[in-house]
């Protein structure tokens, strides 16, 4: 059963949403959670993510690992970590977006 009645439901229409969405919108869907000392000291659960935040990645090839944010790339849906990157074929290393 539907909640609200101004919010679709669709798969279509909420992707539709998702991959369109402009920057300001993205921002926010780009949120994170917050550790429990900074919920308790803020009073809310979660934030945009932004430059020179730390985070702890929790899911994927690099879980576990925590660093800085140094990039957030609204436009892929993806941040990048300090010393989260990888080494292309011809020896150069590329940040590996996380999202």
């Amino acid at each position: 059963m539907k909640y609200s009645t101004t919010v679709s439901s669709s798969r279509r229409k909420s992707r539709k949403a998702h991959f369109s969405a402009h920057s300001e919108a993205r921002r926010k869907l780009m949120s994170s959670n917050l550790s429990k000392e900074l919920q308790a000291r803020y009073g809310v659960r979660s934030m945009p993510v932004r430059k020179d935040d730390e985070v702890l990645i929790s899911r994927g090839m690099f879980k576990t690992r925590e660093g800085k944010v140094t990039a957030c790339y609204r436009k892929k849906f993806v941040v990048h970590v300090a010393n989260i990157t990888r080494e292309k074929a011809n020896g150069a290393t590329v940040p590996v977006g996380i999202q």
